[in-house]
């Protein structure tokens, strides 16, 4: 193989055609968080510049006249970050019901086995 055959291969794999449904993908992947800019580059052999020029014509959130500008911290991390504190949150919130839940039934049955109206005396005080 030639030198100059060489050339024209690495010519040709440089220059890629997407197709608009591809490109629009990637904006949506972007929109919704799952990947940023640099990732997305990264991981299809894309420039940043060509995924703005995309996000700029495709996306539903960003108008023309705005530039997107994106922390250091990813908002992939930040959405995973968020996501693991929902579900803390969920956690704590299912143990205090369960509490409760446990609470009340004592109280129920004190009621019924031992007369005692707990309910009312707390109320009163």
């Amino acid at each position: 193989m030639s030198i100059y055959m060489k050339a024209n291969i690495k010519l040709i794999k440089k220059h890629r055609n997407y197709s608009e449904e591809f490109k629009r993908n990637l904006v949506r992947d972007f929109e919704k968080g799952k990947l940023s800019v640099p990732q997305l580059g990264r991981l299809q052999s894309i420039t940043c510049t060509s995924i703005y020029q995309w996000i700029y014509k495709f996306s539903t959130f960003n108008e023309k006249g705005y530039r997107v500008i994106e922390m250091k911290q990813s908002s992939v991390s930040k959405l995973k970050d968020l996501e693991e504190r929902i579900k803390e949150l969920e956690r704590t919130v299912g143990q205090k019901q369960i509490m409760i839940d446990y609470l009340d039934k004592t109280i129920d049955i004190a009621d019924d086995e031992l007369n005692i109206d707990i309910k009312k005396k707390f109320n009163t005080s």
